[in-house]
């Protein structure tokens, strides 16, 4: 089960943020809390641009 971590840039302010792909919640932008991962009881929906993939397992 590979599960990466992902720097995304926001569609909205371009704020980068790091996020788990595998979110168990919805993660919001820091910034202007546009929505960035939707969970989906495994890999998340990312609604960012993916920037880098920071780690993967």
């Amino acid at each position: 089960m590979a599960s990466r971590i992902l720097r995304v840039k926001c569609d909205d302010c371009e704020n980068e943020q790091v996020v788990f792909e595998r979110a168990a919640t919805e993660i919001a932008c820091a910034v202007c809390g546009a929505t960035l991962v939707t969970p989906t009881g495994g890999k998340g929906d990312v609604h960012a641009e993916v920037t880098e993939v920071v780690e993967a397992r």
